[in-house]
């Protein structure tokens, strides 16, 4: 199976806007943008909580964003299907499944099982 680079490229273009959408929104509800901080304490420790998810999510956005454009980089510089552990071909399956891939499935299984 053979891969359309620059679909490829696009995909992941559209997915790093989705995502700079979606961390905007937290960051916006993180820092109360659109609503006042409740006075009451247990209307704090709630929206404590809620901040609590809020950061989690907004952290696995940017690490998200950041494979995405290291992933968008690779295509430029035309590696983008080299496993980055061996050096090998990162199968055109693989790829489409997980576009960030930066390792191919041998290398991936080992490191999982460490």
């Amino acid at each position: 199976m053979t891969m359309n680079y620059d679909d490829v490229r696009h995909n992941l273009i559209s997915m790093l806007e989705e995502l700079d959408e979606r961390l905007t929104k937290i960051t916006n509800d993180v820092r109360h943008t659109d609503n006042d901080v409740e006075k009451d304490f247990e209307e704090m420790a709630t929206q404590n909580e809620n901040n609590d998810v809020q950061d989690f999510l907004g952290n696995s956005a940017r690490v998200e964003i950041a494979a995405i454009k290291h992933a968008i980089s690779r295509i430029d510089s035309g590696d983008y299907d080299v496993c980055q552990t061996c050096g090998e071909s990162i199968n055109a399956e693989r790829l489409k499944a997980v576009p960030f891939s930066v390792q191919c499935m041998k290398c991936a299984s080992l490191i999982e099982k460490i």
